[in-house]
């Protein structure tokens, strides 16, 4: 049967896998990463965070922030950490989060509500111009310094950057942020 020579025959191109499948890369399709935030009921003992920070490190979960903080059970803290992974790798998360001895509850917290705390240390030439951004972003200027005056502001990871971005006019000299703190909305349970 007549065909083209061996040299002029069409090369496979992608990789293979582990048993040495050729795979085809347009069946190749992979995960698009997504934000989400998890909050997760721990027992509020010494060395928990470590535990569960060990976890995402040893899984090499990227760990957007990580707040955590008493309940109104003085035995429970909250964990609220924001990642930003492929859908097999959030539930993965949870797993092994759930795996943990010293945790309670886990739960993806969708439709949450979000905040943040942020601390912006802003160039003191203009104290009335720093102050009045300060209030447009819903934030006070708490204290003002010879040449800097520091500004507090809560709001939505997306609002504290673009206040931050406003700030730059001024001159940002420092930001401390708290990271995402989040409680499910309404009736329903966060954790």
């Amino acid at each position: 049967m007549a065909g083209p020579a061996p040299e002029d025959r069409e090369k496979p191109t992608g990789r293979r896998n582990s048993q040495g499948i050729r795979i085809d890369p347009r069946a190749e399709a992979e995960a698009k990463p997504r934000r989400t935030v998890i909050s997760a009921l721990v027992d509020h003992k010494p060395g928990v965070l470590a535990k569960v920070s060990g976890l995402f490190a040893r899984r090499q979960f990227n760990i957007e922030s990580l707040t955590v903080g008493p309940t109104v059970d003085e035995t429970m803290a909250r964990m609220t950490i924001v990642v930003e992974e492929p859908e097999p790798g959030i539930e993965q998360a949870k797993r092994q989060l759930r795996k943990q001895v010293h945790t309670w509850s886990v739960r993806e917290v969708e439709g949450a509500i979000e905040r943040e705390l942020a601390l912006i240390k802003v160039d003191g030439h203009d104290p009335s111009g720093v102050a009045a951004l300060a209030e447009m972003h819903g934030g006070q200027a708490v204290r003002a310094d010879d040449e800097v005056v520091t500004v507090e502001l809560t709001g939505t990871e997306a609002e504290i950057d673009a206040a931050i971005a406003a700030f730059e006019q001024f001159g940002v000299h420092e930001v401390a942020r708290t990271g995402t703190a989040a409680l499910a909305s309404g009736t329903r349970s966060t954790a």
